[in-house]
């Protein structure tokens, strides 16, 4: 699973470029600049957000949606979405555990429990399931 998060901001004034530092990793690089504005005052700002993420594939999202049906008792024609809550779904913490126990066993993975309790959503859970099996595969 990889994510990537950004924030965009455009300076309606001329810029300059004050400072530029690469920065790599294992599996990335990412490069830091630092700009300011040569023209006195405030210059007009527009900003944009955006995020991409490298999500599970479909079917371990449709898998993650059957076992979520079946642990928490949901009509078969009921329309669950990667985006889906849990929560929404009337899942208490009990239901998460049991939620997260079946998927172990579906999958043949262990999750921590520090990772358990950060799973709120069908594609958190689809994701970190991706992410085990990859990490078991590879040892």
């Amino acid at each position: 699973m990889a994510a990537v998060s950004a924030t965009s901001v455009t300076f309606g004034s001329s810029l300059k470029l004050l400072k530029s530092s690469q920065i790599t990793g294992k599996a990335s690089s990412l490069k830091m600049v630092t700009v300011g504005w040569t023209k006195s005052g405030f210059p007009s700002l527009r900003t944009s957000r955006f995020r991409v993420s490298c999500s599970a594939k479909p079917e371990t999202v449709q898998k993650v949606c059957e076992i979520v049906k079946k642990q928490l008792a949901l009509p078969a024609e009921s329309e669950l979405t990667p985006e889906s809550k849990f929560a929404a779904l009337g899942a208490d913490s009990l239901d998460t555990v049991e939620i997260v126990m079946s998927l172990e066993e579906e999958f043949g993975i262990s999750v921590e429990e520090e990772s358990s309790q950060n799973i709120t959503t069908v594609q958190e859970a689809a994701d970190l399931i991706e992410k085990l099996v990859q990490k078991k595969s590879e040892a």
